[in-house]
C-alpha cells in the first residue's frame, strides 16, 4: 500500500511504469511467522473487588490502610497471586509483596486471605457474588511494608532447634552415607514437607502473645522431624533444648496451625508427640 501511495504521489514514477504494471501492485501481506493477534475474548466481564493492605514506610504520615482495587476476573489466572499480579502490573506497581516458585513450594507469598492464613498461589478467587476479598500481611508480624512482613524472629527461631543432622561418631574413613531403613524414613513423613511460610505459627493465639519465648509450631514441628530422624545421635541434647515452659508448653492444642498449614501437614500432631517423648511416653 506505500508503493502504490509512492507510485500516485510521484509523477516520475507514474512515467517510468506503465499502468499494465501499476495496476499489478498489490499491498504486502505480513509473514507467515509474524504473530497473530489474539483472539477477543468470548468471557462476558466479571468485576470483583479486593480491598488490600496498604502501609508504606517511606510515608510515615499515611496510616495502614485498606486500598480497593477492582478487576476483570474472567480475564486473570484463578488464583489470588494472578489477581495481585495484574493489579501491580496494570493498576499500582507500587503495592508490594513476596511471591516467586507459584507453585506452593517456596513459601513466599504467605498472606492472610479473607481471614483465614494460606498462599496466594494455591488459594482460588471466589466468585463476584461472594463479595470483595480483603488480603492482609500474616497477622501479628512486624510489617515492612504492604504485604511483606519481618521473618526475622520466624527464621531465628528455627534455627534455635538446630535443624540440621548431627553426630557424634567421626565420619567413617570412606565418607559413606548413613543408611536409613524405609520404617525409619517413615517416621519423618509430615514434617520434611514443611515450607517454613509461617502460615502455622502467625495463626496460633499462643505464638501472638508471646513470640520471644514461645518457639511456634513450625520451629517445633522441624524440632520433632530431627528428633524422630534415626540418623541424628542428639535426641536427648535436642529434647533437653526445648523442655521449656515457654518453647514448648506455651502450645494448648488449639489446632489453628493444622488448619491453616497450605501443605496439610499437622504440627499440632508433632508437639503432641515432643511431649510425650519428654514424658517418656
Amino acid at each position: 500500500m506505500a508503493a502504490a501511495a509512492f507510485l500516485r504521489r510521484s509523477p516520475a514514477a507514474r512515467v517510468l511504469l506503465s499502468p499494465a504494471l501499476s495496476s499489478r501492485l498489490v499491498a504486502s501481506k505480513p509473514h507467515s511467522s509474524s504473530p497473530a493477534p489474539p483472539p477477543p475474548s468470548s468471557k462476558p466481564a466479571s468485576t470483583k473487588t479486593f480491598s488490600i493492605y496498604r502501609w508504606d514506610p517511606d510515608s510515615p504520615s499515611t496510616k495502614p490502610h485498606l486500598k480497593d482495587y477492582k478487576i476483570d476476573i474472567s480475564d486473570c489466572g484463578p488464583m489470588v497471586l494472578d489477581a495481585l499480579i495484574k493489579i501491580k502490573n496494570e493498576q499500582d506497581p507500587s503495592l508490594t509483596f513476596r511471591r516467586s516458585c507459584r507453585e506452593g513450594i517456596c513459601g513466599s507469598c504467605a498472606m492472610n486471605i479473607d481471614g483465614d492464613n494460606g498462599l496466594a498461589c494455591l488459594t482460588k478467587i471466589k466468585s463476584e457474588a461472594s463479595g470483595a476479598s480483603t488480603i492482609s500481611p500474616l497477622p501479628h508480624m512486624f510489617v515492612v511494608k504492604d504485604l511483606v512482613v519481618d521473618m526475622t524472629n520466624f527464621y531465628n527461631q528455627y534455627k534455635s532447634v538446630e535443624p540440621w543432622l548431627k553426630r557424634k561418631d567421626p565420619q567413617s574413613p570412606d565418607k559413606k552415607e548413613i543408611l536409613q531403613s524405609k520404617a525409619d524414613r517413615a517416621k519423618l513423613d509430615g514434617m520434611y514437607e514443611c515450607i517454613l511460610c509461617a502460615c502455622c505459627s502467625t495463626s496460633c493465639p499462643s505464638y501472638w502473645w508471646n513470640p520471644e519465648e514461645y518457639l511456634g509450631p513450625a520451629a517445633l514441628l522441624h524440632a520433632n522431624r530431627w528428633i524422630q530422624d534415626s540418623r541424628d545421635q542428639y535426641t536427648k541434647e535436642r529434647l533437653d533444648s526445648i523442655n521449656d515452659e515457654f518453647k514448648l508448653y506455651r502450645c494448648h492444642t488449639i489446632k489453628n496451625c493444622t488448619h491453616a498449614c497450605p501443605k496439610g501437614l499437622n504440627p499440632a500432631k508433632q508437639i503432641d508427640t515432643i511431649k510425650k517423648l519428654q514424658l517418656g511416653v
